[in-house]
C-alpha cells in the first residue's frame, strides 16, 4: 500500500464474544464507524500498520420521490403478518451473532451510536434506501445490517424495513432464527403479493426474507419489475428507512446493478482482511452515483480503538 485515507470523526468499538471472527482467524474484535466523514488526509502507513480507511464526501443525490400512491390492494404496515424472532446466538461455527439482548454492552452501544448518526444524516437529506455492503465477502455485512436494523427498531414510532438482498447467499432469516417460504426473486418479480412475503417482527421492524439463492441475482436487481415492486412496497408501508443487506461489491455486479435505487451506502471493512486498495476501489465505483455515507470497521484490533470511560 502506498496511500490510505485516514479520518478524524466518530469512533466506537464493538468488542466481546458476540463480535464475529472470520473462519480460521483468531483476532481481537471491534467496530468503529464514521457516518459524517470530515476532511480526509493522505498518510504513509508503516508496512505492518493496519489499514484504516474512510470515504471522501460525495455529491448528494436527490431524495427519493415515489411515483406511486398507496395501492389499496397492498397491506399497510399494521396489516402485515407478525412473526416472532428466535433467540439463537452462536448455535454453530457459522451462526451469526445478534447483539441485541443486553442493552448495557459495548456492542449494543456501538450500533446505537451508528443508528443515531445514520438517522440524523438520512433525515437531513430525506433519504430512505440504504445499502450495507463490503469490498469482499465475509466482512460482516449481514451482521451489521441485522444489528443496525434491531437498533433502529428500538425507536418508538419508527418504521424500518430490512431486506435480504444478498440474493446469492441469503442470511437474515438464519440470523434472526425465523423461517420463510418465499423467495425474494419471486417477490421482486411480482409473482408473490407483498402481503404474503413481507412480515413484521415488531411494531417498528418489518422484514423481506429470502428462502433460496438466486443464480441470476444481478439481472433480478436491475429488472424493471424490481423497481416497480419496491416502489409499491414503500408507498404502502411508508418506512422511515429501508436497509438492504447486499453482497460484496467486488465479488459480483449486484450492488452496481442496484445503485440507481439507493440513496446511500454503508461500507463494512474487516480489520483482519480488508485492504486499503479494496476500499478505494469501492469508493471509485460509487463516486458520482451514490453517496458513501461511511465505513464501518469490523473486527478492529482492540489496541487501535480509543476507549472512553
Amino acid at each position: 500500500m502506498r496511500d490510505i485515507y485516514a479520518y478524524d470523526d466518530l469512533q466506537n468499538d464493538l468488542t466481546g464474544e458476540n463480535a464475529p471472527v472470520a473462519p480460521h482467524r483468531v483476532a481481537p474484535s471491534g467496530l468503529r464507524h464514521s457516518i459524517r466523514p470530515r476532511r480526509a488526509l493522505v498518510v504513509q502507513p508503516a508496512a505492518d500498520e493496519p489499514v484504516k480507511a474512510a470515504p471522501a464526501v460525495h455529491s448528494q443525490v436527490a431524495p427519493y420521490e415515489g411515483r406511486y400512491v398507496p395501492d389499496p390492494s397492498l397491506p399497510r404496515w399494521h396489516e402485515l403478518s407478525t412473526i416472532e424472532a428466535g433467540t439463537r446466538k452462536k448455535a454453530g461455527p457459522t451462526a451469526l451473532p445478534v447483539v441485541d439482548a443486553n442493552r448495557e454492552t459495548s456492542s449494543v452501544r456501538a450500533f446505537d451510536l451508528l443508528r443515531t448518526r445514520l438517522r440524523q444524516t438520512t433525515q437531513e437529506h430525506g433519504w430512505t434506501n440504504i445499502a450495507i455492503t463490503a469490498p469482499t465477502s465475509g466482512c460482516g455485512t449481514t451482521f451489521t445490517a441485522v444489528n443496525l436494523a434491531l437498533s433502529l427498531s428500538r425507536i418508538q414510532g419508527s418504521r424500518t424495513v430490512l431486506m435480504d438482498f444478498n440474493l446469492r447467499q441469503p442470511g437474515i432469516a438464519t440470523a434472526l432464527d425465523v423461517s420463510t417460504g418465499s423467495t425474494m426473486s419471486d417477490f421482486l418479480g411480482g409473482h408473490i403479493p407483498a402481503g404474503d412475503h413481507m412480515v413484521r417482527v415488531s411494531d417498528t421492524l418489518a422484514l423481506g426474507l429470502n428462502a433460496a439463492p438466486d443464480a441470476n441475482a444481478a439481472e433480478t436487481l436491475q429488472a424493471a419489475a424490481t423497481a416497480h415492486t419496491l416502489e409499491r412496497m414503500r408507498a404502502a408501508l411508508q418506512p422511515e428507512l429501508v436497509i438492504y443487506d447486499m453482497p460484496a461489491m467486488l465479488a459480483h455486479d449486484d450492488v452496481s446493478a442496484f445503485l440507481p435505487h439507493l440513496d446511500g451506502v454503508l461500507l463494512v471493512s474487516d480489520g483482519t482482511q480488508t485492504m486499503g486498495r479494496e476500499l478505494m476501489e469501492c469508493e471509485r465505483m460509487l463516486d458520482g452515483q451514490v453517496p458513501l455515507l461511511g465505513v464501518v470497521l469490523n473486527r478492529a484490533r482492540a489496541n487501535s480503538i480509543p476507549r472512553y470511560g
